[in-house]
């Protein structure tokens, strides 16, 4: 397997495990590790966990497919998250989604997340982000950005380097 994970990260998961009653226990954190690391989980990377967790690989990808919050192809730098919900609904997040896939050449119809070519934006719609009472919603990486209008989006990606 030509999969490496880097010693100190290594060292970080064997001490994530210890506080699970079972290795396989740890599975959803040590995901949630490789990921902010890796940027995504590849098949490798599931590999290595059910070798390091003593379960069969088939265990780890059964959790990657399930849970949204884990990826399997790497995403733009800049991950922009619009809520779909029903209050970002009504307050016209598929506008705002449709128009984030138009200015940055993407297709507003398809599943999924989507990435520039250059790399730089993967757009995605996704379930709530909390946030309701301040709709419509889109979350940049880790930056939540609150009553977006088209205009306020457009502000969005232009300051992103």
């Amino acid at each position: 397997m030509s999969f490496v994970v880097p010693a100190a990260l290594e060292a970080e998961i064997n001490e994530l495990i210890t506080h699970y009653p079972q290795p396989r226990s740890a599975a959803g954190m040590v995901l949630h590790a490789l990921q902010d690391h890796f940027g995504f989980i590849s098949p490798e990377a599931m590999e290595w966990t059910a070798a390091k967790l003593g379960v069969q690989p088939i265990n780890i990808l059964e959790l990657v497919t399930f849970y949204p919050m884990y990826r399997q192809e790497p995403i733009g730098r800049y991950h922009l998250k619009v809520c779909r919900t029903l209050s970002c609904a009504l307050a016209g997040s598929h506008e705002l989604y449709r128009h984030l896939c138009e200015r940055l050449g993407l297709d507003a119809h398809r599943h999924g997340p989507q990435t520039t070519e250059d790399g730089r934006f993967t757009v995605e719609f996704v379930e709530c982000l909390a946030s309701c009472g301040t709709a419509p919603v889109v979350m940049v990486n880790d930056d939540l950005h609150e009553n977006v209008s088209a205009a306020k989006a457009d502000e969005i990606v232009g300051g992103c380097p």
